[in-house]
């Protein structure tokens, strides 16, 4: 029997059977009160297996606590955001330092210039940016600059990658299109990752009317050789804009993002995530002359570029300035890596162990780990992924990937390790019995994207 980790009086037993009645009541009270009972759909109970949705009530580097007071190492913090662990001293120094000064103004902040001073030295591909809150904002501030400098009204995003914005140009092509004119998705089209032929014939298809290309420059595969360059050239002669989302490769394939690592430079770039460990920063970055028709210093047409309340709070632009500092000055970039490839690693070594290397399948860049889990005919399989997510639950594990923090040490990763084995082990049995569901005490967990609650 292990014994919860905790801070106070409030701990609980962690039998292989996880209970979590407090967790089981925030869930209930969350629903009533929040549509989802979450404020991101990623983060959803159905995300988990059934009554296994832990609710957290703190976190401090690699590691959270959920209200029922048990320990987890935790992967994919903050949805890829917090890369640096919680409460980071040295970004949690920052914050503070700015609270105490205001936190927003009337006019801009100096505190403003020196973000996009720091930003723009550390990418130094672009040549201007603007801060905003979230990830959507950014990328769609960059679908209305395309549109406005090329006077065409397609958006050509990349088929592959799962998300870019929760704004209409992008919601509607998914099955999550509810309340979204149909108008508005059909001036959407795709293309698929790593294919510049076919990309070429969208472009031929419907010449002179795509805005842009945007896509995720890399992903759980790297970039064929020679494809980003070759976008880069079916862009210029296409007259089209290119678009590298950078939300997710941003700090975590270079400091400079997937553009530094791989040396082709788009028009614009948005980041988030990384950028601000956890505090609320997004960047939409690119080319002088595109950037200033959102400004005040060109002759044509003003575009509405971004404009929000708090989009340069100071405080999070501190924290966004200290993460970048602590990336350069501490190599984080290749901690990543390494603590990712030990990941991987005994991931493998475990699952091949136990007879399941073909069912627990872990791919994506080190610094970007996530996990398959296949049936007995090596298809994705949800009823799978929810008995390895019992198992890894079961022995103080949150992962809904394996996306790793610097905040990480060996031994967590030894822990992780030994956990997979044991939950490897199970889904052998299950694999054994061609059937899973005496393993999984409920529902499925489910896909984000789907029709129907």
């Amino acid at each position: 029997m292990r014994t919860a980790d905790t801070e106070d009086t409030q701990g609980a037993e962690r039998t292989e059977e996880l209970l979590l009645p407090r967790s089981r009541l925030a869930n209930e009270r969350l629903h009533a009160l929040i549509p989802g009972g979450a404020h991101t759909y990623a983060k959803g109970d159905d995300q988990y297996p059934e009554n296994l949705a832990p609710v957290i009530s703190h976190g401090r580097g690699a590691h959270v606590w959920d209200v029922d007071g048990n320990r987890y190492i935790e992967y994919g913090s903050g949805l890829r955001s917090v890369s640096l662990g919680h409460a980071h001293p040295r970004v949690i120094e920052a914050v503070r330092r700015e609270l105490d000064r205001g936190g927003n103004f009337v006019r801009p902040s100096i505190v403003e210039v020196q973000a996009a001073e720091r930003f723009l030295a550390t990418v130094p591909t672009a040549e201007m940016v603007k801060f905003a809150k979230n990830g959507s904002d950014a990328t769609t501030a960059a679908v209305r600059l395309a549109r406005a400098v090329t006077g065409r009204a397609r958006v050509a995003v990349c088929g592959d990658h799962p998300f870019f914005s929760v704004d209409d140009w992008f919601i509607g092509t998914t099955p999550m299109s509810a309340g979204i004119p149909a108008a508005t998705t059909e001036l959407t089209v795709a293309f698929p990752y790593g294919d510049l032929a076919a990309t070429e014939e969208l472009l031929a298809r419907y010449q002179d009317e795509i805005a842009c290309l945007i896509l995720e420059p890399a992903g759980h595969t790297e970039p064929p050789p020679g494809y980003l360059a070759g976008l880069r050239e079916l862009a210029d002669r296409h007259g089209c804009v290119l678009v590298f989302d950078e939300m997710i490769t941003g700090f975590r394939w270079s400091e400079a993002g997937a553009q530094g690592l791989y040396g082709v430079v788009p028009d614009l770039s948005t980041f988030g995530k990384a950028l601000g460990n956890g505090f609320a920063v997004s960047a939409l970055a690119g080319r002088r002359d595109l950037m200033e028709r959102g400004g005040l210093r060109h002759s044509g047409d003003r575009v509405f570029l971004l404009s929000t309340t708090h989009g340069a709070e100071t405080h999070s632009l501190a924290a966004a300035m200290a993460v970048q500092a602590t990336y350069a000055e501490e190599g984080i970039t290749a901690r990543l890596h390494a603590l990712g490839e030990r990941l991987a690693a005994g991931v493998r070594e475990a699952a091949a162990s136990t007879g399941v290397g073909d069912h627990v399948v872990v791919k994506g860049r080190a610094s970007n780990l996530v996990f398959a889990t296949l049936d007995e005919n090596r298809q994705p399989s949800q009823r799978y992924r929810t008995l390895f997510l019992r198992g890894l639950l079961a022995g103080g594990v949150l992962a809904p990937s394996f996306v790793v923090s610097s905040a990480l040490d060996d031994t967590d990763i030894d822990h992780t390790v030994e956990v997979v084995a044991q939950a490897c082990a199970v889904y052998r049995k299950a694999l054994d019995a061609t059937d899973p569901t005496p393993w999984l005490a409920g529902r499925p967990v489910k896909p984000v994207f789907r029709r129907l609650a």
